[in-house]
């Protein structure tokens, strides 16, 4: 992912230093392993030996993988070259028991699985964030009024609160998913060739997952399964969605038509080169983007799940660029989400001038629940209700300042029977007289 896009803590975890270092403490943990297991003849003062001395740069394997063409001997390489550079000539080297019995994919395959786990780290505090922020914004928002739209049309009322509210429960829902990926991703495999344990003992993958907080693969067949990644990578491009869905939201809110909320515009900042009067929803706008650049990115990871018999490297170029790409992808939409909601800024007033833009169509599934009342068939009530509507609606697309809805429902005789409670039907608060229900349970969400 390019630099502007890359957050330092995201990014660090994707560096060839970090994976190296994972690399290097596999390969000591595994020597210190095969020293309390006494099988193979190497000491534990030789592995204390191995943990001292052992270093490497990446220049150094880089140098070594142009020859090698394959990055783990060009690792291991120049880790041994620094264990064994003080021990005398004709004395045994300590670095010959690094990657003893073990094949490439022990070594890669567990280091992965522990980046990943650090990503989803990160990630997960992420949504713990956004997700309170929003919680926390709900209840400042719980009683401003708005009008609920459905297919982009005016509904009924509801609150601005429970949008942060509802955006609050799907974070909480992608919490849930990563929590689960995090589980299935932390699996390690020392098992070498073929997953057979043929020339190291399964203590030596057992001692290495337990130090790094992973759980050794019940069957690897050598790699570790891609599903795993597949099963990860998914949880990301359904919380990259979800953060689309909330931009999304946003995007349409700012709306010179609507503008009922904006994300923050800061002093200095330019809305457009040749438009000075702009105030463009941006950030939402590259989050919606960069959410396109992680779902895409599942595919990836679905395909790199067939391999050929025990293994192929199809996979590997592959998820190098997919996996990192989409971790910090979605740790960037994150940083810009939480900055865009908790400084988001609502127009109660304009909320409830919108509210009110139909002149009153959004009260219609009240006259028609209370005309049924009455003691009409909900067809004929229907008739009324939408017979009025459509006449206001004709009125607001022509813009004809006519009579708003109430007033036609009031000279309709067809509708004489609730006259006497249009005071209640016309007022958007009794849309809400439950909304302490759905703060109720947001009330005990925790993230």
């Amino acid at each position: 992912m390019i630099g502007r896009y890359t957050r330092p803590a995201m990014g660090a975890i994707w560096e060839l230093q970090n994976k190296f270092e994972i690399w290097q403490e596999i390969e000591v943990l595994a020597c210190e392993a095969q020293a309390e297991l006494g099988q193979i003849g190497i000491t534990k003062d030789e592995a204390a030996y191995i943990r001292e001395h052992t270093n490497f740069t990446v220049p150094e394997i880089d140098e070594i993988e142009k020859v090698t063409n394959h990055d783990v001997i060009a690792f291991k390489t120049v880790m041994a070259n620094y264990v064994n550079a003080d021990i005398p000539e004709g004395e045994p080297k300590p670095g010959r028991w690094i990657h003893f019995g073990m094949t490439s994919s022990d070594l890669g395959d567990t280091a992965l699985s522990y980046q990943v786990t650090q990503a989803l780290d990160i990630i997960l505090e992420d949504v713990k964030q956004l997700g309170e922020t929003c919680k926390r914004r709900a209840f400042e928002m719980k009683d401003v009024l708005c009008v609920g739209r459905t297919h982009g049309i005016h509904a009924e009322p509801m609150t601005f609160g429970m949008k942060f509210g509802s955006w609050a429960w799907a974070l909480k829902r992608a919490q849930t998913r990563l929590e689960q990926a995090r589980e299935v991703s932390a699996t390690g495999a020392i098992s070498g060739a073929v997953g057979t344990y043929s020339n190291i003992d399964p203590f030596v993958e057992e001692y290495v997952c337990e130090k790094l907080g992973l759980t050794p693969d019940p069957l690897s067949t050598q790699v570790i399964a891609r599903d795993r990644h597949a099963g990860a990578m998914s949880a990301l491009a359904v919380t990259a969605s979800t953060l689309e869905s909330i931009a999304m939201q946003v995007r349409l809110l700012q709306q010179s038509d609507v503008i009922e909320a904006e994300e923050p515009f800061t002093k200095g900042q330019k809305g457009s080169s040749a438009m000075p009067h702009k105030r463009n929803p941006i950030t939402a706008e590259r989050v919606c983007g960069l959410s396109r650049v992680v779902k895409a990115n599942t595919q990836v990871a679905y395909d790199n799940v067939a391999l050929w018999y025990e293994r192929d490297i199809s996979h590997s170029g592959a998820e190098r660029v997919a996996l990192a790409d989409s971790f910090i992808a979605l740790d960037y939409m994150f940083s810009k989400m939480q900055w865009m909601l908790d400084g988001l800024q609502t127009y109660p007033n304009k909320m409830e001038h919108n509210l009110w833009r139909t002149k009153g169509l959004i009260f219609s599934s009240k006259v028609l629940l209370a005309l049924v009342q009455t003691g009409l068939t909900n067809e004929e009530a229907y008739v009324i209700v939408q017979r009025n509507a459509m006449a206001v609606w004709d009125d607001i697309q022509q813009a004809v300042d006519g009579p708003s809805y109430r007033e036609r429902i009031e000279a309709d005789p067809d509708a004489a029977g609730i006259a006497d409670k249009l005071d209640e039907i016309f007022d958007p608060w009794a849309f809400l007289t439950r909304k302490d229900r759905v703060f109720d349970r947001l009330e005990g969400l925790e993230f």
